[in-house]
């Protein structure tokens, strides 16, 4: 099976005001072409720290015809997963939970893993370090 790189991540949303902003752009991403998404759920910690955990599947049907995709492979997230995610966030909080495939990167991928090469690190820059770096380089250049 062919197979970009897969990736996730974990948004949280403090004083769980999570309100679907972010949709209409995943969204893009996926009608782009960009990526597939794998997998999404969502958790959310009240004030008194109890924990609700749920798929995608389980939204009302108005609040799913809200997301303009289907998801590839799912329940690659278990309650397990969701649990302890569940147990990371501060009090009143909710998180997505995003797993997806990177389909602009499947090609690479593949002809690395077909020339036998495999991934010995992967990362990601947060945005503040990267923001901080472009402020300096500008602050110098000036």
């Amino acid at each position: 099976m062919s197979l970009g790189p897969v990736e996730y991540i974990v948004i949280g949303f403090p004083g769980n005001k999570f309100k679907g902003d972010i949709l209409p752009a995943l969204g893009d991403l996926v009608s782009s072409g960009l990526i597939r998404i794998m997998d999404l759920a969502f958790v959310k910690k009240d004030a008194d720290g109890s924990i609700l955990a749920f798929e995608f599947e389980e939204l009302a049907t108005e609040e799913a015809e809200a997301f303009a995709f289907e998801k590839a492979i799912g329940d690659l997230l278990n309650e397990e997963d969701l649990m302890l995610i569940g147990d990371e966030l501060e009090p009143d909080t909710s998180a997505a939970v995003l797993i997806w495939e990177n389909l602009w990167a499947r090609r690479f991928a593949e002809t690395v893993r077909e020339a036998g090469g495999v991934l010995i690190d992967s990362n990601r820059i947060p945005y503040d370090v990267i923001q901080a770096a472009i402020d300096y380089a500008e602050a110098v250049e000036a």
